[in-house]
């Protein structure tokens, strides 16, 4: 039997989690790369017709997928700052990144739409791009600062041109128990041969698997890319000599993790650290803050986490800010994007909702405690890199979390396997004209 709630400190950090989980999960209804849960806000997505915002009047319609706390923020600190700076109203509403692109569909063919800015999952952009459901904003890129990290910018590019601008970037970390570590010698793995080390020598000591990845193998496939990445593949290849070097090697690690990686999400991620049910486990950012600032567990800490053979990978994940194609308030919208981008608005989205920013510059700006999960998401920010850009991706990741499923828990041969999924993906690229 597990051993949950193991001692009166896992008590209390479970209990300020369990108060936290009820607003924060992970992303959207499938998984989402945000790091958050959206809980209920006030009201859904305007479908009232409203007054065009501009200078001096007007209201400015934006969709967002937050919880409530971060909500309070955003709603008590955020939006007042812009709605004094231009005179107009903004009227700030909940909608999930699954459900943005059906809203968006159905006010575009009705030809009203009555939504001007969204901001959307960073690996949920495509059918809103293929689909010509938002602006061109190639004219504007200029107006991206010019202290954005890395490739971030790059996320909302297809094809050459502009669709989305950052805002609310995000990339996993890995964190781990040092009470553990410490007690079994060990250091947070730094490349693929580590990592199997560390499962096995946890497993061995404590009878049962402590390390944990997040792999339900439905919905987005981030850590399995990353190992197929790491090693040099392409996951819309899939059966390439990294492919196959990543599966192998999952193959052989799988008996060593924690069975949790098959039911780890954002949220329950979070119960088994502070429950010291897992040792070792990725995570969205956010996590630093349920697990340390709220639930006390000062034992916790944070890398960026392990290379493969070809190098160090991590997913791109967060929110990008477009406008709708329709939106009677173009100009304003892009007022709105540049607010959401300054430095001011970044540092303070940083500092109440523990979210990183895709400016350099207001990382000074960081409270003590979370400089080191900070660092340790910098570091991942910066080889981040989005999931692929094509139309038939969701079709082909369930492809990959397929051939995960026979080859790590059936055992599989890895290159049949392989080539069975990677027709059905070169398949899917054909019919979608690639």
């Amino acid at each position: 039997m597990k051993k949950l709630f193991k001692k009166t400190a896992a008590l209390t950090a479970a209990a300020a989690l369990t108060a936290g989980l009820a607003l924060t999960g992970c992303g959207s209804s499938s998984t989402g790369t945000s790091g958050q849960t959206s809980a209920a806000a006030d009201g859904s997505a305007a479908q009232e017709g409203g007054e065009t915002a501009g200078e001096g009047g007007g209201t400015l319609r934006v969709t967002m997928a937050l919880s409530e706390e971060e909500w309070e923020v955003m709603r008590n600190e955020v939006i007042p700052g812009f709605e004094e700076q231009y005179g107009v109203t903004v009227q700030a509403d909940q909608i999930e990144a699954a459900d943005v692109v059906k809203q968006i569909q159905a006010m575009n063919q009705a030809g009203d739409m009555q939504i001007d800015v969204i901001a959307q999952d960073a690996n949920n952009l495509t059918s809103l791009v293929y689909d010509g459901l938002v602006e061109d904003l190639s004219e504007y890129q200029d107006l991206i600062p010019e202290e954005a990290m890395g490739s971030l910018a790059e996320a909302g590019v297809f094809d050459g041109k502009t669709y989305f601008m950052p805002y609310r970037p995000n990339a996993e970390i890995n964190y781990y128990n040092t009470d553990m570590f410490e007690k079994y010698g060990l250091t947070p793995p730094a490349t693929w041969d580590e990592l199997y080390e560390t499962a096995k020598t946890l497993k061995e000591q404590e009878g049962i698997g402590r390390l944990c990845l997040k792999m339900k193998m439905d919905g987005d496939a981030i850590e399995l890319v990353e190992f197929i990445r790491g090693a040099g593949g392409d996951p819309l290849v899939l059966n390439d000599e990294g492919s196959i070097e990543a599966f192998t090697f999952l193959q052989k690690l799988w008996p060593e993790l924690s069975e949790d990686t098959m039911t780890a999400s954002f949220s329950s991620t979070n119960t088994y650290l502070a429950t010291d049910e897992v040792y070792y486990a990725p995570n969205w950012p956010f996590s630093a803050n349920i697990l340390v600032q709220d639930g006390g567990k000062t034992n916790i800490s944070a890398t960026e986490g392990y290379a493969g053979p070809e190098g160090f990978v991590k997913t791109l994940g967060g929110e990008m800010l477009g406008i709708p194609v329709g939106s009677k308030n173009k100009e304003m919208a892009i007022n709105f994007i540049q607010y959401m981008e300054s430095k001011e608005v970044q540092t303070t989205l940083m500092k109440e909702n523990g979210w990183m920013s895709f400016r350099s510059d207001v990382y000074g700006e960081a409270d003590e405690w979370q400089k080191p999960f900070l660092e340790a998401t910098q570091k991942a920010m910066e080889v981040a890199e989005p999931l692929p850009h094509v139309s038939y991706w969701p079709e082909a990741q369930q492809a990959i979390n397929d051939a995960a499923k026979e080859i790590c828990i059936n055992g599989a041969d890895v290159k049949e396997t392989l080539d069975k999924y990677a027709a059905q993906i070169a398949d899917y690229a054909e019919k979608a004209g690639y």
